[in-house]
C-alpha cells in the first residue's frame, strides 16, 4: 500500500489492524513517500505480482508499459479522478474483479481412465 502523500497516517493506523489479524507477515506492506517515485520501483520489482495505480495519465501509461516486462496484473485510472465516497465508484463489483485472481489447477491422471 502506498498511502496518500497528504494523509499517510490513516494507512499507518491500518497497519495496527493487519498486525493484530491473522494475516501472515509480508502479505500487506505499507510504503510511504512520493507516489510516482515509488511506483517506478514497485512496478519494476519482479516479486510483486499486481499493482493498482490511481494517479496521472502519464503514470498510468508508465505502470502498464513497465509491468508488461514481468507480466504484472495492473489496474490504472489514466488520470480520471474517482470519488471514493460515491457508492458506485468507491466499492463494488469492479473492486472484486480486480482484487481476485482465479487460477485453474490441472491434475494429470495418466492412464487411470485409459481402460
Amino acid at each position: 500500500i502506498v498511502p496518500s502523500e497528504k494523509f499517510p497516517l490513516s494507512a499507518c493506523d491500518l497497519y495496527q489492524v493487519f498486525d493484530t489479524s491473522d494475516l501472515p507477515g509480508g502479505v500487506v506492506n505499507i510504503v510511504t513517500g512520493d507516489r510516482d517515485h515509488l511506483s517506478k520501483y514497485l512496478v519494476e520489482h519482479h516479486n510483486i505480482e499486481a499493482m493498482w495505480y490511481f494517479g496521472s495519465a502519464e503514470g498510468s501509461r508508465f505502470v502498464e508499459a513497465s509491468s508488461a516486462d514481468n507480466v504484472k496484473r495492473t489496474w490504472v485510472n489514466y488520470g480520471v479522478s474517482r470519488d471514493w465516497t460515491d457508492p458506485q465508484q468507491g466499492h463494488g463489483q469492479e473492486f472484486l474483479i480486480q482484487s481476485v485472481e482465479c487460477k485453474n489447477v490441472w491434475l494429470p491422471m495418466g492412464e487411470i481412465f485409459a481402460n
